[in-house]
């Protein structure tokens, strides 16, 4: 959608780097410190309920497209892991980690395939959100079942974790379509 808007304004490509990297930015410094927001206020339990971090690489994907959108999803887990084991509370969690790198790669990755779409019609960020989240789920899943003879983590484990945080993604699967939807037609008067 980003690059839509750049594209339509003609802007060098040097221009549309710079741009795609201070929102890219921004977006990873969201993915850090909401979830230190959450847990400070709600604990352990209610980062795993809301599922912070999930909230703006959904809205990185849709925004920046697959490939862009890719990179937040994959650097945002790494990036927070190495920030937060400096103090001392490392999160994700190092056994966790793995996994959410692979998990918010998909959901960035199938959300940003549906960014030029959304710049033509915003109300596909829905579908666009919601087949993020349920194939990143699923890949979460599945690994977990590839690989829990050698991981803490096993398949029954996951879907615990998948249940709980059912409310959050639902409560995602609306609020991020709004949020890319209101961000298009900021894009979109800024044209005219």
């Amino acid at each position: 959608m980003i690059e839509q808007a750049l594209s339509r304004h003609n802007v060098a490509l040097r221009v549309k780097i710079t741009v795609k990297t201070l929102i890219s930015l921004g977006i990873i410094a969201l993915a850090v410190i909401l979830p230190q927001l959450i847990h400070l206020a709600l604990g352990a339990p209610g980062g795993m309920q809301w599922l912070p971090m999930y909230l703006p690489i959904l809205l990185g994907g849709c925004l920046l497209g697959w490939k862009w959108g890719l990179g937040v999803g994959i650097l945002s887990p790494v990036i927070s892991f190495a920030i937060t084991s400096l103090i001392g509370n490392p999160m994700p969690a190092l056994v966790r980690l793995p996994y959410m790198i692979v998990e918010l790669a998909v959901f960035a990755a199938v959300s940003g395939l549906f960014s030029q779409r959304i710049a033509k019609n915003g109300w596909m960020a829905f579908p666009a959100v919601l087949l993020a989240q349920v194939s990143g789920r699923l890949v979460f899943l599945a690994i977990a079942a590839i690989f829990q003879s050698v991981s803490p983590l096993s398949a029954v484990t996951v879907w615990s974790q998948i249940q709980t945080g059912l409310l959050g993604m639902v409560l995602q699967a609306v609020i991020v379509p709004f949020i890319v939807m209101g961000l298009r037609l900021l894009l979109i008067k800024d044209k005219e």
